[in-house]
């Protein structure tokens, strides 16, 4: 049993969301989280990319790293090759993840590496003052949809299923402790695990869906009686995102399979084993002298 204290992955810089916003749940959860698996600030490291939930490195202990906007996934998967030790997080939100970012995201998934992606889905960009991001639900007037977006919206849940994602997750700050259970379960997946986290913006988001309408209506997966082992069960309660609040685990991989590092690693070994001396190579690059 860990006896790491939440407090402990918690920095002394104060976060400056807007007051009541989702993210300061969301980052509490992850404090909570960190202290049950129990590896040090040391061992961690966490990257986002830019928005408002990409601010969660700076509140933590842990290493961070924060990149360019949709950059994140990159960045962290080359983290984790160069030390697979590493206990590696990264943090976004859905226009980060699935907009900017959104063509890193099957190429993670299909590598497998053992990465663990948190996003922030409010559907709307929130630190850029409230334009479409492509969770938007169709119809919706912002600043750059004046009379209503015509676009539907990106399903991240059934995206990183379809992709072939090990490990499938949905919680909300409306509920800290089943947030926190899913992050705690998801770092423990041993390869790519993706939590989608419905963190509401309470500045730019819809009146309707704020944490305490989140707290009535939202359905836990447990209560339905799914199962995680079931990739097309967990599809079909994913196809109704937009409509219902399900938290919980949508999929969970019963027989996992191998990282990405973990390959490396076993490749690495079994050329290095046959590589030449340092010696040798050097020899080719020397002078040749006539006879």
């Amino acid at each position: 049993m860990s006896t790491m204290m939440a407090t402990q992955f918690r920095s002394d810089l104060k976060p400056i969301w807007c007051p009541g916003c989702g993210d300061f749940g969301v980052v509490q959860a992850i404090y909570r989280a960190l202290a049950a698996v129990g590896r040090p600030p040391h061992e961690i490291a966490f990257v986002s990319g830019i928005g408002c939930s990409s601010r969660i490195p700076g509140y933590t202990t842990a290493y961070g790293f924060n990149t360019v906007h949709g950059r994140a996934l990159p960045i962290a998967q080359g983290i984790k090759l160069a030390n697979p030790d590493l206990l590696v997080l990264v943090a976004g939100g859905d226009g980060d993840g699935f907009s900017i970012g959104g063509g890193h995201v099957p190429h993670a998934i299909r590598r497998n590496l053992d990465l663990t992606y948190i996003v922030m889905d409010n559907q709307i960009y929130g630190l850029t003052k409230g334009q479409l991001s492509p969770t938007s639900p169709r119809g919706l007037k912002t600043v750059t949809s004046a009379y209503g977006s015509l676009e539907d919206p990106v399903n991240p849940l059934l995206y990183v299923l379809a992709y072939g994602a090990g490990f499938v997750a949905q919680g909300t700050p409306a509920d800290m402790a089943g947030l926190a259970a899913v992050i705690e379960e998801a770092i423990r997946f041993p390869g790519f695990a993706f939590v989608n986290v419905q963190s509401p913006c309470v500045t730019f988001g819809q009146a309707e869906a704020q944490l305490r309408a989140h707290k009535a209506g939202m359905q836990k997966l447990t209560d339905l009686g799914h199962d995680p082992a079931d990739r097309l069960g967990a599809m079909a309660l994913a196809q109704r995102y937009g409509e219902a609040l399900h938290t919980g685990v949508f999929y969970r991989d019963p027989s996992p399979r191998p990282t990405y590092e973990a390959a490396v690693r076993e490749r690495q070994t079994s050329l290095g084993a046959e590589a030449p001396s340092r010696a040798r190579i050097l020899e080719a690059f020397l002078p040749r002298t006539s006879a």
